[in-house]
C-alpha cells in the first residue's frame, strides 16, 4: 500500500503527525490488516478551510504513486482539537471525482 496523507492545516501547528507515523509503522488503528509494506507517499495539509487544495494536492500524490489517501483523524475526528473538520465529507467526495476509482481511508488513529 502506498498512502498520500492529507491532514488539516489548523492542527498542523499542534500535531507533527507523530501518531499518524505510528499506526502506519504497527499498522494499527485504521491500518488494522493491512498486508505488505505500507509505504507513505506524501504527507500534506488539505491547504486550509475549506479544503479545496486537498483535491490537487490528492491527485498530485497519486501522480506519484500513492493508491490510498488518507484523510488523517485531525480532519474526520477533530484530533487533538475536538473539532472535525466541516468540510471533511465534501473533500472526499471532491478527490473521488477527480481520482475516479481511488482507495480512501477517512481517519488514521
Amino acid at each position: 500500500m502506498k498512502v498520500g496523507l492529507i491532514r488539516c492545516l489548523q492542527a498542523e501547528d499542534m500535531c507533527p503527525g507523530t501518531t499518524d507515523f505510528k499506526v502506519i509503522k504497527e499498522k494499527k488503528c485504521a491500518f488494522e490488516g493491512v498486508k505488505g509494506e505500507i509505504e507513505i507517499i506524501g504527507f500534506v495539509s488539505c491547504g486550509g478551510c475549506p479544503g479545496k487544495k486537498a483535491v490537487t494536492r490528492a491527485a498530485e500524490m497519486v501522480k506519484r504513486g500513492a493508491d490510498t489517501i488518507v484523510l488523517c483523524s485531525c480532519i474526520t475526528k477533530g484530533n487533538p482539537i475536538g473539532f472535525p473538520c466541516p468540510h471533511a465529507e465534501k473533500m472526499k467526495e471532491a478527490i473521488q471525482k477527480k481520482i475516479g476509482d481511488i482507495k480512501i481511508i477517512d481517519y488514521t488513529h
